[in-house]
């Protein structure tokens, strides 16, 4: 691999990685996938010395060097703090062991029924996980665009505070990033009940195959359980085709209820869950989209937290002299764009309402002035307003 002389920094020793997780032991187990078994241990690496992931490669489950290279040039090429970081790789006396850091609080498919994990923090996490996907889907500068193909509640890691990490890139695909669509042809790969219907029965691979399958992990954290029905330890009954027909009739069976789950953050991000899974790929939003859904919703979920609708109705007449005019959806909704600002009267008066709801109101300088004539010469005077 004769590529890897550019990514020397990154090389980690057998020896140190077998003294990190103890021999691979059961005891520093934490995971298993496509790629092999995840373990947990402390190491030097090239930032420094802290806790790490070592995912080792076993050719059994059907990935091998491809996924292994492909995972360490995407990871070293595109970095995004919702991305997971690669701290180095093995690839030493047959072994290929690819090391990360540390996710302490694991992946997504652990605690989607997990009463601990809040509305607010799985907006947070599902908005984060959108924000890398957006990143790699339409990066800036020169990259080339990044279709990730197995996008899952188990490839979104949990950090401190819940911060979410995009994982496992080592199935991604690569096209031009200056175009509205990438086409590539190729075999379906991915995961079961979260692959893209399209893809399988065309085999033609796009960024929205990358949406269908996030629609699906937005799905099954909003019912808190995985995509299937799992019946003796195999895979059963799909689920997505009955979440799909609740979300048309307007059911809210099996949803997910929490305590701090507000109808209008709910309605969006059901909305946005459905326009992911439609079947055909032009219906699907770009995930720049979704990621404005999404912080939509967590604000609208912060505001009714915080009891900043109550005076809404005050608002609604002021607001239809904005320009351009204001769409909103909600009055939770309505009040995240006053606190974003607004331009009233024609353009003239600039509205916003801060932290504490009190309203700021700015005005074009030329209404602080008056103009008046004296002895044949026109002159300009500035009001106290």
């Amino acid at each position: 691999m004769a590529f890897m002389q550019e990514f020397q920094h990154l090389k980690i020793k057998l020896e140190d990685i077998k003294s990190a997780t103890n021999n691979f032991s059961e005891e520093n187990y934490i995971g298993g996938g496509g790629f092999g078994k995840v373990y947990k241990g402390e190491v030097c690496h090239y930032k420094g010395r802290s806790m790490a992931a070592f995912k080792r490669l076993d050719r059994k489950h059907g990935q091998g060097e491809a996924e292994f290279s492909k995972e360490i040039m995407t990871l070293s090429s595109y970095r995004h703090k919702n991305i997971i970081s690669l701290l180095g790789y093995c690839n030493e006396d047959g072994e290929m062991i690819l090391v990360y850091e540390y996710a302490c609080n694991g992946s997504l498919d652990r605690h989607l029924n997990n009463a601990a994990l809040t509305w607010r923090k799985r907006l947070k996490i599902c908005l984060e996980a959108a924000k890398a996907l957006e990143y790699l889907h339409d990066p800036k500068g020169t990259h080339q665009r990044v279709i990730h193909r197995d996008i899952k509640s188990g490839n979104i890691l949990l950090c401190d505070n819940w911060v979410a990490k995009l994982a496992d890139l080592g199935l991604s695909k690569m096209g031009p990033a200056n175009q509205d669509q990438t086409f590539l042809i190729s075999s379906a790969v991915g995961t079961l009940g979260y692959c893209d219907p399209m893809y399988i029965e065309t085999g033609l691979l796009t960024k929205e195959s990358d949406v269908y399958s996030f629609g699906v992990l937005l799905f099954e954290v909003l019912y808190g359980r995985s995509c299937f029905n799992t019946i003796a330890g195999s895979f059963g009954q799909l689920l997505v085709p009955t979440w799909k027909k609740n979300y048309v009739e307007k059911k809210i069976d099996g949803i997910h209820i929490l305590q701090d789950m507000d109808p209008s953050s709910l309605k969006l991000f059901s909305d946005i869950a459905y326009r992911c899974v439609e079947e055909f790929r032009e219906d699907r939003p770009k995930m720049a989209e979704v990621v404005t859904e999404l912080e939509i919703a967590l604000d609208i979920s912060q505001e009714m937290s915080e009891g900043k609708t109550t005076d809404v109705i005050d608002y609604e007449e002021m607001v239809k002299t904005v320009v351009p005019p204001l769409n909103y959806r909600f009055k939770a909704e309505l009040m995240i764009f006053l606190s974003k600002g607004v331009l009233l009267n024609g353009g003239t008066t600039w509205f916003s309402l801060n932290a504490k709801g009190q309203h700021i109101e700015m005005i074009s300088i030329a209404h602080c002035m008056t103009v008046s004539y004296i002895k044949g010469f026109y002159t300009t005077e500035y009001n106290s307003r």
